[in-house]
């Protein structure tokens, strides 16, 4: 069954998922679908999903984690989402820090995504959106 998306106008929704204390704080990454590229996981608005409620979704779906997520977004970043025929929508991202408790063995996407537990620092070195890295960097800088 097809997902219902409460708009496509370029509202997402992310998840930053969390584990550790301090200066040891390490977050989890996955890789894209389409490129490979390391990503939080993140989806579109849904209809009956708060923001936190499809964070902690896409955190399922993706990376196979589970956790407590934030009411409140730490941050939001803009970047351009590739679409079919070289076409691109610009899309904000919400982000929900998630402190992650469980790490599954099997989930949805396991067979297509990749994941892996960073630093900040590297975390931010290795994602390609700008404002992103901005503030895994301010997170960085906190912890």
């Amino acid at each position: 069954m097809a997902k219902r998306h409460a708009d496509r106008s370029g509202q997402q929704y992310a998840a930053l998922p969390l584990r550790g204390r301090g200066g040891d704080t390490r977050l989890l990454l996955v890789t894209s679908r389409d490129t490979g590229r390391w990503v939080l996981p993140k989806g579109w608005a849904e209809t009956g999903l708060t923001g936190p409620e499809l964070a902690a979704k896409e955190a399922f779906e993706e990376a196979g984690i589970r956790g407590a997520v934030a009411a409140e977004p730490a941050g939001a970043y803009v970047y351009a989402k590739r679409l079919p025929r070289e076409r691109t929508m610009r899309c904000t991202v919400a982000v929900f820090a998630m402190r992650v408790d469980r790490e599954l063995k099997d989930w949805p996407e396991r067979h297509q995504r990749r994941r892996q537990w960073f630093s900040l620092k590297r975390a931010a070195a290795l994602v390609s959106e700008p404002e992103l890295t901005a503030l895994l960097l301010r997170l960085a800088a906190s912890h």
